[in-house]
């Protein structure tokens, strides 16, 4: 299923928020949209985007993840892996 993706990027977006109201709508055109759910009625956040500027726009709402820390060995990883 092609929506794979954007709710692996809705289930990030709720874990970097702590907020599990957020949700997604597909439309019969295989465009998706991210809504707020509240208590009167959905707020939509976005218009209707295709999948992959949908997972950008999921991926840049909220908080950002802290940037990973590399050691030594991992940078020293990543360099053997570019030269080949």
């Amino acid at each position: 299923m092609r929506s794979t993706r954007a709710s692996a990027a809705l289930e990030r977006l709720k874990r970097r928020s702590g907020e599990p109201r957020y949700s997604m709508v597909r439309t019969a055109d295989e465009r998706f949209y991210l809504v707020l759910k509240e208590a009167a009625a959905p707020t939509r956040l976005c218009e209707p985007l295709p999948l992959d500027e949908f997972v950008a726009f999921v991926d840049g709402c909220g908080p950002q993840p802290a940037p990973r820390r590399a050691t030594s060995n991992d940078l020293a990883f990543e360099r053997q892996l570019r030269k080949k």
